[in-house]
């Protein structure tokens, strides 16, 4: 590809970045992590989860971004009572009114759209988690003997409370591993809660503007981060931060110790993609060590798995992986 055209992509990517911010900052604010993660999982092609506790602005952020970015949108609000086919859709008997005849006809579900919210996802029982995994890995659903495929773009942006609330449920470790990134929503400092404050109580709400102009853009840009070139020893990096969450593999004390599980080759996957997409938004058309640090956190917080001993010592995994960074 000629120098020119690759400079002109980047460009457009860095536009489009700066856009996006600058629309969903209209109306979210602070959160820059989740933010950038949602942007980031969309040039690349990947499902981000956001967690927190309620009242931190997650589903605000989620349906916000959908806005930006004039896609197709549904929310599924998870509930104890919510069944897998509310999620994928279901067969049903449809009459025709000319013959009587009747035939079966697919009615499909919420599921089959570019951006889905999955809106408090750990509110209902794993197996109806587990609907969203082939949506999730495969982009397709299968009912019955027939499998539907989902139109592309696809991602799936969802929000998690804290496992120490009432009415949660612990999210298979399949479904956390198909999560690209994982971001951690906070209480604002003083300044930005202000502004909320006063941006949320007034009268109105700012207008969105969508920065892209339809799925087919978002796909050209997708493949425009996948044709970025990587040095060696940037994959070699994401190699062994992965193997270093394994207790098998790794020399760190507390992974051994404290760690049942660590990340699968979908970790480095996601590091070296989204280091990829991080490099283009910030204008490079190289990858750095950098960019593998910063991602670190945000792709293997939620696929370090700890057993009981990390509980009774009070360690979390950013703790344990930040030890590992430094």
């Amino acid at each position: 590809m000629p120098v020119s055209d690759v400079e002109r992509q980047v460009a457009r990517i860095q536009e489009v970045h700066r856009d996006f911010q600058r629309e969903v900052r209209k109306v979210i604010y602070g959160n820059d992590e989740a933010l950038n993660l949602a942007f980031l999982g969309l040039l690349c092609g990947g499902h981000t989860l956001l967690l927190g506790l309620p009242g931190l602005g997650k589903t605000k952020l989620a349906t916000t971004v959908a806005r930006a970015l004039a896609l197709d949108f549904c929310r599924i609000q998870f509930t104890p009572d919510l069944m897998p086919a509310d999620i994928t859709g279901t067969d049903m008997l449809e009459e025709d009114v000319a013959s009587g005849r009747r035939r079966r006809a697919f009615l499909r579900g919420p599921v089959f759209t570019n951006v889905l919210l999955a809106d408090e996802i750990n509110r209902t029982p794993p197996k109806t988690q587990a609907a969203l995994l082939q949506a999730m890995q495969e982009h397709e659903v299968s009912v019955g003997r027939v499998t539907y495929p989902i139109d592309e773009p696809f991602m799936v942006l969802a929000t998690q409370n804290p496992l120490e609330l009432e009415g949660t449920y612990v999210l298979p470790e399949a479904q956390l591993d198909r999560f690209m990134f994982c971001g951690r929503l906070h209480y604002p400092d003083a300044r930005t809660e202000s502004n909320i404050l006063k941006g949320t109580t007034a009268t109105g709400e700012p207008e969105i503007t969508p920065v892209i102009q339809d799925g087919r853009e978002v796909l050209a840009l997708r493949r425009l981060v996948r044709a970025l070139p990587v040095a060696d020893e940037v994959v070699d990096l994401a190699v062994a931060l992965v193997r270093q969450t394994r207790p098998e593999t790794s020399t760190l004390d507390e992974v051994k110790r404290f760690a049942s599980y660590g990340g699968s080759p979908r970790a480095g996957q996601s590091l070296i993609l989204g280091a990829k997409a991080r490099a283009l938004c910030h204008g490079r058309a190289h990858v750095t060590r950098e960019d593998v640090y910063a991602l670190a956190l945000p792709v293997l917080r939620h696929r370090l798995v700890l057993n009981f001993r990390a509980r009774a010592n009070d360690l979390d995994a950013d703790g344990i992986i930040q030890k590992l960074l430094r």
